[in-house]
């Protein structure tokens, strides 16, 4: 039985569930594939975590497991760094600045980046730039489809 290797092109379908601790988000799915949208990604060339390709390794076509990804090797911990407050008025007055929001800013070097708006004030808006699931464990529920 032909096992996915490195350089291998695979198709596989996961549910992702959040394993973290908290009651209220614990078992909440975060993202799953469909068989019209599968994932597809080719081993060893960093399309997905390396976690992730370390678990679809020696998998056969049709074969199920369950793995977690720790926070560390997903998409990392939540960084206090990556929170930012500005002032209000750093928005144009006419743009709606609510809770959820995402915006893009753009730093000094020319970099953009999206962020979330978490908090507002009359004079601040507080922004976080971490992702939607750094600092969650991730379990997800694979199985292989496919090796190309």
């Amino acid at each position: 039985m032909t096992q996915a290797k490195s350089g291998d092109t695979v198709t596989v379908q996961y549910i992702g569930t959040l394993d973290n601790g908290r009651t209220l988000d614990n078992g909440r799915i975060f993202d799953s594939t469909t068989d019209e949208e599968p994932l597809v990604f080719t081993i060893g060339t960093n399309q997905v975590f390396p976690a992730l390709e370390k678990q679809v390794l020696g998998m056969a076509v049709g074969e199920v497991k369950n793995v977690c990804i720790p926070a560390a090797e997903a998409y990392g911990p939540r960084l206090d760094e990556n929170i930012l407050t500005v002032k209000r008025d750093y928005f144009p007055a006419d743009t709606e600045i609510k809770v959820g929001k995402k915006v893009s800013i753009e730093f000094r070097d020319g970099e953009a980046r999206l962020m979330v708006v978490v908090e507002v004030t009359e004079t601040e808006v507080k922004l976080d730039g971490n992702h939607a699931l750094a600092g969650l464990d991730l379990t997800l529920a694979l199985r292989l489809d496919a090796i190309n």
